[in-house]
């Protein structure tokens, strides 16, 4: 198959494909333009020359069971480590934390609202850095330099001394959801990503557990430092050994992965060549990132972001606090996170199941589910009186529904986002309204309202509401997209194997989903 004629797009941003008629649909209505020849895939080579590779299907489910048993163990702890790292004031809230560090009034929520800050300030140099450096080196890296933070934390004695603390802490951290979208993208085909990455993001649910029975123990410690502090040493001292685990094992492309041999690299990269979105880039597009800001979808995932996150406060730094208000004491505030902790849990694993058994159209309905247990959860604490305890308790737990809903809009990065430039970029916008959502959420719990929180509750209801209005809109578009594709393609005539290869070839020349017409949206 011969390659489409290239010129740099760059140079020409608003023109348009000679011959191309003007394109009227709101879902495409950026013009598509060439890739530029210089800005090959990072494993293009090894993609030219193993494109044509049969592989029968036992041998390619054994490639896959290698990559599974190498990434998501990886994943999975680390992810596990940054929830309970950045959420370590809570569990360390109720052991004398305010009292040590000198806080007072709104201190506190200010540091939930800091951490964001630094994650928010990071968010984009961060994401260029994924894309110019060995991603698995990276994130490894980042790994240790949170660990060696966190264990400082018991040096710090004033608000100033912590918030530095938390700010750094929070712009070490905003590697790792970017990072893990991304790496998502590099090793799976878009039906299996929803599973897998609901299987790390599950972990949001063990943390939530772990870090409740590490909070419980340290309530039984009598002796040496004062008790918050462990809470710090502990999870600390664990990061900085599994960040040098991570730096030894977590590969940084398939081309390059030892654990494979150069047959299974190549049947690894044909795997996921086959979703049209090319697997890494290290080339930054002025033209992805153009077309990123023109998108429509990116400001949907933005304020999709926004909405989610405003209750996440909730559920992370304020849970411990808010199971106190409700009237249990300081030992049952850690405990009763347990129940929280397995619905997610349980609820991000069946969400990721359910779209990776029947993949079609079955991710934004997901999305709209988790949400309405949300909004469920949401209105029963505002509407339920304090002297019920039991029913505002059961309340919060339905919350913690909302991790499939954010984790599911992920994937709408990592599978439905082509062109490397634009996917980081679209996935660094995503966080900067999940860090903009955690910014709003700590100052919405007012110490004057405690222990009701009322104004707290009212925002988490708001929030989830708008959330679910996005998820609709950002389905309505994606369909009518692929709706008009469709159309495009029947008046064409049937798919050609040559047509599927050239949409394949478009991926690997880093061309993205807008460009490249041969790509659909998965809902």
């Amino acid at each position: 198959m011969s390659s489409p004629p290239f010129h740099d797009p760059e140079k020409d941003i608003g023109s348009q494909i000679p011959g191309q008629s003007p394109v009227l649909s709101i879902a495409d209505d950026i013009t598509p333009l060439p890739v530029a020849s210089t800005h090959l895939d990072d494993n293009y080579e090894l993609y030219k020359n193993a494109k044509d590779i049969e592989a029968d299907p036992e041998e390619v489910k054994r490639v896959l069971r290698k990559i599974d048993m190498r990434i998501i163990p990886i994943l999975f702890v680390t992810y596990m480590l940054q929830y309970l790292d950045k959420n370590s004031i809570n569990f360390s809230s109720v052991y004398g934390l305010q009292k040590g560090t000198h806080l007072h009034g709104q201190d506190y929520s200010w540091l939930s609202s800091i951490f964001y800050f630094g994650y928010l300030f990071f968010q984009f140099p961060s994401g260029y850095l994924l894309q110019r450096l060995p991603i698995g080196k990276f994130l490894s890296y980042a790994t240790i330099a949170w660990g060696i933070i966190l264990i400082c934390t018991p040096a710090c004695t004033s608000f100033g001394g912590i918030a530095t603390n938390r700010f750094l802490l929070g712009a070490v951290e905003a590697t790792v959801n970017p990072g893990f979208v991304l790496l998502m993208s590099m090793w799976y085909t878009s039906a299996e990503q929803p599973l897998r990455l609901e299987i790390y993001y599950c972990t949001n649910g063990i943390a939530t557990m772990f870090g409740g029975l590490i909070g419980y123990a340290v309530g039984h410690i009598n002796s040496g430092l004062q008790k918050w502090m462990y809470v710090f040493l502990i999870f600390g001292s664990i990061s900085i050994v599994w960040g040098i685990v991570s730096l030894i094992v977590l590969p940084d492309l398939p081309a390059t992965a030892k654990f494979l041999t150069e047959r299974e690299r190549a049947i690894a990269l044909n795997r996921v060549a086959g979703n049209r979105q090319g697997v890494k880039n290290s080339h930054f597009s002025k033209y992805q990132a153009i077309q990123t800001v023109k998108d429509p979808k990116t400001w949907i995932l933005f304020v999709m972001a926004v909405g989610a996150q405003v209750p996440n406060s909730a559920i992370t730094s304020f849970t411990s606090i808010i199971v106190g208000s409700f009237g249990f004491d300081t030992l049952g505030t850690q405990y009763l996170q347990i129940p929280g902790g397995a619905v997610q849990f349980l609820a991000l694993l069946a969400g990721g199941f359910i779209c990776t058994k029947w993949p079609n159209n079955t991710r934004c309905i997901t999305m709209i589910v988790a949400n309405c247990i949300c909004i469920l959860g949401a209105g029963l604490l505002v509407g339920l009186p304090s002297s019920n305890k039991w029913g505002r308790l059961v309340a919060l737990w339905l919350c913690f529904f909302q991790g499939l809903g954010f984790s599911m809009s992920l994937t709408m990065v990592s599978s439905n986002v082509a062109g490397y430039t634009k996917k980081q970029l679209t996935g660094a916008v995503l966080f900067t309204g999940y860090c903009v959502g955690n910014l709003i959420g700590p100052q919405t719990f007012i110490a004057s309202e405690a222990p009701g929180y009322h104004s707290a509750y009212i925002a988490m209801l708001v929030g989830y509401s708008v959330k679910l209005a996005m998820v609709v809109v950002l389905y309505i578009f994606m369909y009518s997209s692929n709706r008009k594709r469709d159309a495009e393609q029947a008046a064409r005539g049937e798919l050609s194997e040559e047509e599927e290869r050239e949409a394949v070839e478009k991926g690997m020349l880093d061309m993205t989903e807008i460009d490249n017409r041969g790509f659909r949206y998965i809902l």
